[in-house]
């Protein structure tokens, strides 16, 4: 099989699951191509270009098969859905989150997905530049929520998952924080991330009700 930057970026998805991303090397990943490393640099010039093109693909499986609201579906019932989409891209890799975060992904499924979400918040009443600044809101969440929820699974650590352990919190000091100390390290976050998105989805909502009602004072 001919070396591609689309071979060597899908073949970095895989090796994550086993080295994480602080192990993928470009010596790693030539190994597992069977050829010399200086060869993946004629197809991919360093390591950041290469998390760019693990990236894209992420993204891609994030928004493949998405399509407009349906009939009765509301702009917040939209974002929400591809939010999770996104979520889950990320975390059927192992440090799937920090590949995906300050990379710079392009593609077809790039600009589709992000003229799908303008048409959607624009339809809604927001303007151009409202929807513009709305989603990356949404995206940071996913991404910076993504981020901690994969480092609480605890395979960065040589030795035990901290989060996994009970904490010991001072209830004399602290009787608010020791109160809700399940709370604040919980891996397991489906319902966390669900609270969190929806105080995003409000807030840019209040936002742009505000923004509203001031111009049309």
């Amino acid at each position: 099989m001919p070396i591609t930057p689309d071979l060597i970026a899908r073949t970095g998805l895989r090796l994550l699951n086993d080295v994480g991303l602080d192990g993928l090397t470009m010596r790693t990943l030539a190994k597992e191509l069977d050829v010399q490393a200086p060869t993946l640099y004629w197809h991919v010039k360093n390591k950041h270009e290469l998390l760019d093109l693990m990236a894209g693909l992420i993204t891609a499986e994030a928004a493949d098969g998405v399509e407009g609201p349906s009939r009765n579906e509301t702009w917040q019932e939209w974002i929400a859905g591809l939010a999770r989409r996104m979520r889950d891209a990320m975390l059927r890799y192992r440090d799937g989150a920090r590949v995906t975060a300050g990379s710079y992904s392009t593609g077809p499924s790039i600009g589709r997905t992000f003229e799908l979400v303008l048409r959607t918040l624009t339809d809604a009443g927001f303007s151009t530049t409202e929807a513009a600044r709305a989603f990356p809101a949404v995206l940071h969440y996913v991404v910076g929520f993504t981020i901690e929820q994969q480092a609480r699974t605890g395979e960065s650590y040589e030795g035990p998952n901290p989060y996994a352990q009970t904490m010991t919190i001072d209830e004399t000091r602290y009787p608010l924080t020791a109160s809700v100390t399940k709370e604040l390290y919980a891996v397991d976050s489906d319902d966390h991330f669900e609270y969190g998105l929806r105080i995003v989805l409000a807030g840019i909502e209040a936002v742009r009700q505000k923004g509203s009602s001031v111009s049309g004072s």
